[in-house]
């Protein structure tokens, strides 16, 4: 079996159909191209047997359903709000300085501070997110608070 020729196969074929079920679903463009392209690298990470084509047809369904049942289950769990709400919804002047300096950390920081305290997460879900280990997200967070305290320290002693 040349799993690399019955992907490109399956996609040629599914990927139209695909597209249809998840955008029905997700109601989200690029949340259905994610959806798919997900479904494909499941192909790919399982190399399935199929016993025909209908067959081959019905597991790329079921796993790009599956996919889309569990994005929305990520939306309702884990709400996000746009950069552009968040600046918008903001009153206070110390609070869009906040965000001003939230923006400006390293990569690295900003990362695991955003997760932790925006999104909720908990420091072993953000290592496991990251691929890092939780002491890495531990020091991480620790840097990108001691960054912002001194930053706040600047602009307060002004």
């Amino acid at each position: 079996m040349d799993i690399e020729k019955d992907i490109r196969e399956a996609v040629i074929k599914y990927s139209d159909m695909l597209y249809k079920i998840c955008i029905v679903i997700l109601c989200n463009e690029q949340d259905a191209q994610d959806a798919i392209q997900d479904t494909f690298c499941r192909y790919l990470e399982k190399k399935p047997e199929f016993r025909d084509k209908e067959h081959e047809k019905a597991w790329l369904i079921r796993v790009a359903t599956n996919i889309c049942r569990d994005m929305i289950r990520f939306r309702i769990w884990h709400p996000k709000i746009s950069i552009d709400e968040v600046e918008n919804t903001l009153i206070a002047s110390e609070q869009k300085e906040t965000l001003k300096e939230l923006l400006e950390l390293p990569v690295k920081q900003k990362t695991v501070i955003y997760l932790h305290y925006v999104e909720g997460y908990h420091i072993k879900e953000i290592a496991d997110i990251l691929g890092i280990t939780e002491g890495a997200v531990k020091t991480r967070l620790m840097r990108g608070r001691k960054q912002m305290r001194s930053a706040w320290k600047e602009a307060y002693n002004r």
